[in-house]
């Protein structure tokens, strides 16, 4: 069955790596795949939206992602400008970059799971120019959140990705979101 993701994230966040790692690791698991970046002329801190799909048949459709199944938003102050659920399916559901809890996000009739990304991105010193890098860690608490990829196979893509301590305090990013994901469902 298809599976479509919608990455909402700032630029230099790495909303398209995390589509990209996210598709990798279903990939491994046998599964097809697509990722790919919607973006006109941002630069960083501006907002951006990238993509997966995750299926069991191959995938026709080649549009950008306009009913997700999941919504992973990296800066939950992104809500404020962006309707982050626009077009998500009645049984979808949202993981947010936050401290706070699904039932304080305020978005009622949703799926919501929560996680501090920022926190465990700061945690372990995972920072590009002094800003904190999230999209591993949330890749992690996607993978508990949905059952969609493995966390093992998420492990395995970032430590393939990249080698030596980065890519083990990316897959300890992972594994800590994973850990503190806290589900409203």
């Amino acid at each position: 069955m298809l599976k479509e993701v919608r990455i909402h994230g700032r630029g230099g966040q790495g909303a398209v790596t995390a589509a990209q790692l996210l598709a990798h690791a279903a990939f491994i698991e046998g599964k097809r795949v697509q990722a790919f970046p919607y973006f006109g002329a941002e630069r960083r801190g501006a907002p951006v939206k990238a993509f997966a799909r995750i299926s069991d048949e191959p995938i026709l459709v080649h549009s950008q992602v306009y009913n997700p199944d999941y919504v992973i938003v990296l800066a939950s102050k992104l809500r404020e400008v962006v309707d982050v659920t626009e077009g998500l399916k009645k049984d979808g559901a949202v993981i947010i970059n936050t401290r706070k809890k699904p039932e304080e996000m305020g978005l009622k009739g949703w799926r919501v799971a929560t996680v501090d990304a920022t926190g465990v991105a700061l945690e372990l010193g995972l920072l590009v120019a002094g800003l904190p890098v999230v999209n591993t860690s949330i890749l992690g608490a996607f993978a508990k959140a949905t059952g969609e990829v493995k966390l093992e196979s998420i492990l395995k893509v970032v430590r393939e990705t990249w080698s030596g301590s980065t890519g083990e305090k990316n897959a300890k990013a992972a594994e800590l979101a994973c850990e503190r994901l806290v589900k409203g469902w």
